[in-house]
């Protein structure tokens, strides 16, 4: 018993190696040129929509309270991930040790358990503001706001810090070659070689409590309010309350579909080049169409944009 545990020490793996998106030469100069812009341009993105709504006392409501807790998110997360991506883009196959592929795997759930839980709290603001105008400035104070945000952050801290103990904590003697351009739940249990049931619960009950909880809210929330909206007679109020939620429903529906695909079961998904395609899509793409998304045809983004240029 003990020879096999010093064995399984000696033969710990102590460091990965993530293949990244391509091993093509041209093509990894190409995407390197697409990605490293995307990442720019995401960053200023969202920087801008950050210091407009802290700036702009117009801007000082619930729903751009949560947008700018999304920018700041959407920054945080991408951060995550592009790194790696484009180190591994610029030097080909990248070797991450141990420790570091922890933390990125801790703060990347971390941070994708909050913005989902971001989202639903989201969809409840248009909830409140559409079916209860007149108990809005109650139900959304600055408190109510607040505690929303920080339950979302807290939450998805709390729910990281369970799944990274135990997908760490298995051991890993090899192979030690991630199929993918960042450390991801699904490769690195792929990887393992020791018994998996504890972690595989674990990681179906935090799904069933952050993926499925808030998407449950997050429809019923809109189920609500398509009630709401049939029962308005004014063809102006129909258009002003699909225009307010229409953004977030685009956004949400990609987010959701992508991940509840990805990570209902995650120890079932083999580490292919599909599931890097997938993960490009939400951590790559939807960082930069969240703020073009939600602030395209929105007038009061517009015009505080229009006071800062001046």
């Amino acid at each position: 018993m003990e020879r096999s545990l010093e064995l399984a020490n000696m033969t710990r793996v102590q460091e990965f190696i993530l293949l990244g998106l391509s091993t093509r030469l041209g093509v990894m100069d190409a995407l390197f040129a697409i990605f490293l812009a995307l990442y720019v341009l995401t960053l200023l993105e969202n920087t801008l929509i950050i210091y407009l709504i802290c700036y702009h006392s117009e801007l000082h409501k619930p729903m751009y309270f949560f947008l700018g807790n999304l920018s700041c998110l959407e920054m945080c997360y991408m951060s995550v991930t592009m790194p790696s991506l484009l180190l591994g883009l610029w030097t080909g196959p990248c070797h991450v040790p141990f420790t570091a592929c922890t933390i990125q795997l801790f703060l990347f759930i971390s941070l994708i358990g909050t913005k989902c839980t971001l989202l639903a709290s989201m969809a409840y603001d248009r909830y409140v503001a559409i079916c209860r105008p007149l108990h809005y400035p109650l139900l959304m104070r600055p408190q109510v706001c607040l505690g929303l945000a920080m339950t979302s952050w807290l939450g998805g801290l709390l729910i990281s810090l369970i799944k990274t103990t135990c997908i760490m904590s298995l051991s890993y003697c090899g192979p030690n070659v991630l199929n993918h351009f960042f450390c991801d739940v699904s490769p690195l249990l792929n990887l393992s070689c020791t018994h998996m049931a504890l972690t595989e619960l674990v990681d179906f009950v935090s799904a069933i409590i952050i993926f499925c909880g808030s998407l449950v809210v997050a429809l019923s929330s809109y189920v609500a309010i398509g009630r709401a909206v049939l029962r308005m007679t004014s063809a102006a109020a129909h258009c002003k309350a699909l225009s307010t939620c229409a953004s977030h429903l685009v956004v949400m529906g990609i987010f959701y579909s992508v991940v509840l695909f990805m990570y209902s079961r995650p120890s079932y998904i083999e580490s292919t080049d599909l599931n890097k395609v997938l993960s490009v899509i939400y951590t790559a793409i939807t960082p930069i169409c969240s703020p073009i998304i939600y602030c395209l045809r929105n007038k009061e983004v517009h015009i505080a944009l229009k006071k800062t240029l001046r």
